[in-house]
């Protein structure tokens, strides 16, 4: 566990922060409350194309299949990212996941996530369904995170590499089963209590000590 002057500097940090983590946790919030689905599908749409490539690229991505997203097609939409995504075949995994949730769920997704009494089974309903393309333990949580969900660990590698510097994980590796991923989740749990903050005020404390800014 991190020692007690880490501790304190991370405290200094968050009262820094304090107001901008908050006031992008209400936007989440927001959503949660506010959003119809198909402002939901936008986000599990941007954590697909967020993927290996961050939120900057995923938002502007975002930008350029918006108005076509819940009906045009793997080329069209491919078409839009090129130039755009490092991965514009990513359009194909968007489609498929919009396709599977039209069929299965009517896109009735706000509906679908409250669904769910056990918080690990709803992330798992979208991290490891064979037919939601693109969104590993990682990305599901951020896509709840997003839509105001709390109780998720979004163990990206910022935050993993955060974490290891501060003695609270054993490996600067993002964790590559469910198991790792599950304890390394409480780990970052038990350390943002012993910070007395949420998990998702740690996770963009920490994201904002590696790159500069508050995350999306």
């Amino acid at each position: 566990m991190a020692n007690h002057e880490k501790l304190e500097e991370l405290r200094a940090l968050y009262s820094e922060k304090k107001d901008s983590i908050k006031a992008q946790l209400d936007e989440f919030k927001e959503v949660h409350q506010n959003a119809d689905d198909r402002r939901i599908f936008e986000e599990l749409s941007f954590c697909i194309l967020t993927s290996a490539v961050g939120p900057k690229v995923g938002a502007k991505s975002l930008d350029a299949i918006r108005d076509i997203l819940l009906e045009g097609s793997p080329e069209a939409l491919e078409e839009r990212l090129s130039g755009v995504h490092k991965y514009p075949e990513k359009a194909y995994y968007i489609v498929h996941t919009r396709d599977y949730l039209k069929k299965e769920y009517n896109l009735k997704i706000k509906d679908l996530v409250g669904s769910f009494d056990d918080p690990i089974e709803r992330r798992e309903f979208f991290a490891l369904n064979k037919d939601i393309k693109g969104l590993g333990l990682t990305q599901a949580s951020h896509f709840l995170r997003n839509i105001g969900i709390k109780g998720y660990a979004i163990l990206d590698r910022n935050v993993v590499r955060s974490l290891y510097d501060l003695g609270v994980l054993e490996s600067p590796k993002p964790p590559t089963t469910k198991k790792k991923y599950l304890e390394a989740e409480e780990k970052m749990k038990g350390f943002a209590n012993e910070l007395g903050i949420e998990v998702e005020e740690l996770d963009m404390l920490l994201w904002s000590m590696k790159t500069g800014h508050i995350p999306k």
